[in-house]
């Protein structure tokens, strides 16, 4: 006789199946979408502190992104943006002003996943210089 499962019962157990080492997990696909330097840029901004000191985590319309983001074409800009979206970690509100107003925001879960990658944000900015001596005499080295 077949047991049947609680819809909780089934989530859990999806969850516990999710296994980032085997090639059709979805969370591989979510590792590769925000070990992107893009979506780690974009989530400090966004989870940066407003000007005014007032809160972590602000709005920002598409052009103050783009100017803090030096480097970032704005196909990427616009595609990173989507995706993160997509995958509910930003809001993206517009405002019918004229010009449309559009604004992105981290979500709960945005700013969750923004906690983790400050660390890692600051742990790369901290250890640069340790990392370009050894890549230094890395490259020093004979073949």
């Amino acid at each position: 006789m077949p047991t049947t499962m609680t819809a909780a019962q089934r989530r859990a157990a999806a969850k516990a199946a999710y296994d980032s080492f085997l090639a059709e997990c979805p969370s591989r696909r979510l590792l590769d979408r925000i070990s992107d330097k893009w979506v780690t840029l974009i989530l400090a901004a966004l989870g940066s502190e407003a000007p005014d000191g007032e809160r972590a985590g602000r709005s920002m319309r598409y052009s103050e992104l783009s100017r803090r983001l030096a480097g970032v074409s704005q196909k990427m800009l616009t595609q990173t943006l989507r995706s993160l979206e997509r995958d509910g970690l930003i809001t993206r509100t517009v405002t019918p002003t004229v010009p449309v107003t559009v604004t992105y925001e981290l979500t709960g879960l945005g700013l969750s996943l923004h906690h983790l990658m400050r660390g890692v944000k600051a742990w790369a900015e901290a250890n640069m210089d340790e990392i370009l001596a050894n890549r230094a005499e890395y490259d020093a080295q004979p073949a």
